[in-house]
């Protein structure tokens, strides 16, 4: 069996596949040649993150491949149904890199809360000549300990971004679509455990209407989650964060309620037009802004290329 990891895989995910007798490329073939390098090398195995598009075409003219992997949780940039109906295995790794987009949801709500990101674009421009001004201008601070943190959407994220909230002393609220309970362990170093049962609301105005800090953790929508009806039944001085996908909340909006004062700072590492954010995002003050990395770190992307690597073994025995 032929693997190529087109967007990349870790070390340890490649060891694993090579400890499994599987032959591993990690060609980088530019969209336009991924079809014929497919071919000519009989790949049985795509592997693929956000770069690499699999769409009917690709899967129509590959009829050698089998399985066909996306490092991550969504899989917008695969035509899954249409792969599965042609006989594919589709695989992805919807839990792996759950913890470290959490850990960017909070380190964007610090930042924010803190005007660090601020201060840090501020700090060497004017640090010298206006310290005392600034340290003035970034008193109104926050902390997060006490406030109430609403989580839109209940999946693997959503529920480590719950965690972690309770684990900061917050109050947790959580919408869905439908009201639903999951009972959710804290784990600490030294062994112990604790379980909180969370039940979410369908609610959105009562949602909006009590969450200090917003985390937008939901899949690809087709329309705006957050648009100008949502923010007008949100506090005054909330903070949002969205680390979702580009179109879940409407970005010009946004704009007219950070400079109206109801929303008092957001953070975006997806964006409606990615990768040419608008302009007027990228130098709004009150903006944290990080270029769709919530899952770039060592830590899942090590966990993702072992767990792709563990299900196309798994697939690999059952075909052969």
């Amino acid at each position: 069996m032929k693997v190529l990891a087109n967007d990349g895989i870790s070390k340890a995910g490649e060891q694993t596949l090579k400890n499994a007798g599987i032959e591993i490329l990690d060609n980088r073939v530019a969209q336009d040649h991924v079809i014929n390098f497919i071919n000519e090398n009989k790949v049985d195995v795509l592997l693929v993150r956000s770069a690499t598009k699999v769409r009917q075409n690709l899967i129509d003219a590959c009829p050698g491949l089998k399985i066909i992997g996306r490092g991550g949780i969504g899989m917008d940039n695969i035509d899954v149904e249409y792969a599965i109906e042609k006989g594919l295995y589709v695989i992805n790794t919807p839990t792996a890199s759950s913890k470290s987009v959490a850990e960017l949801v909070f380190g964007h709500f610090f930042s924010l809360a803190r005007f660090l990101h601020e201060s840090n674009r501020l700090m060497p421009l004017e640090g010298e000549t206006h310290f005392d001004a600034m340290k003035k201008s970034f008193s109104k601070a926050y902390e997060l300990s006490g406030k109430t943190l609403g989580v839109i959407g209940f999946g693997s994220i959503g529920q480590e971004v719950v965690k972690m909230g309770i684990s900061l002393g917050m109050k947790v609220i959580v919408l869905t679509r439908k009201p639903k309970t999951k009972v959710l362990t804290l784990e600490f170093f030294d062994g112990q455990t604790l379980n909180f049962e969370i039940t979410s609301t369908n609610d959105m105005d009562a949602f909006l209407n009590e969450a200090d800090f917003i985390s937008i953790n939901t899949p690809k929508t087709n329309e705006y989650i957050i648009d100008t009806p949502q923010f007008e039944k949100m506090k005054d001085g909330v903070y949002i964060v969205n680390t979702a996908r580009g179109g879940v909340i409407n970005e010009v909006a946004l704009i007219d309620f950070i400079e109206s004062g109801k929303v008092a700072g957001a953070a975006l590492d997806v964006f409606e037009k990615e990768p040419n954010p608008e302009v007027l995002l990228l130098m709004n003050p009150a903006l944290s802004l990080s270029p769709h990395v919530g899952g770039n770190t060592v830590d899942a992307q090590e966990k993702i290329g072992v767990e792709l690597a563990e299900q196309i073994i798994k697939i690999k025995e059952t075909i052969q």
